[in-house]
């Protein structure tokens, strides 16, 4: 039987059956966690606070999602630069974005937004680096 990609639908899909009560929870294939600041903050737990409950519930699925089921590509995930990759959430009027990367077994979520251009606001992708780099050297 060939191979076809999944669609956002399917996606939908899984992170529905992942999330539902009745099924079993499998074991994440990574762990999720935020970015934390040499001050202590979370930039992207705030950001997701900040989201309307709607908007941010569908955020957290998708992040499950990517959780569970890594790898996964387009359309849910799409890679960036170097190590940097986004999550690609459609929310009901608009778009949001939240660059992660990978290392030792775990997704860190670098970097939230909603974004409002075709095009990666550079401004944004330069943060993620940052952040990665601050990361990586305090390790």
């Amino acid at each position: 039987m060939p191979s076809r990609r999944l669609s956002r639908s399917d996606y939908r899909g899984i992170s529905k059956m992942i999330h539902s009560k009745s099924s079993p929870v499998p074991a994440p294939a990574l762990v999720a966690r935020f970015y934390c600041a040499t001050s202590g903050r979370e930039p992207v737990r705030d950001w997701l606070k900040a989201l309307p409950a709607d908007e941010r519930r569908q955020v957290g699925a998708d992040i499950r999602t990517v959780q569970l089921g890594w790898p996964i590509g387009m359309p849910l995930v799409g890679h960036i630069d170097g190590q940097i990759w986004e999550i690609r959430t459609q929310l009901a009027h608009r778009i949001a974005r939240v660059l992660f990367a990978l290392t030792g077994g775990e997704l860190i979520l670098l970097h939230g937004f909603i974004k409002k251009d075709r095009k990666l606001p550079r401004t944004d992708l330069d943060l993620a680096r940052r952040r990665l780099k601050k990361l990586r050297s305090a390790q």
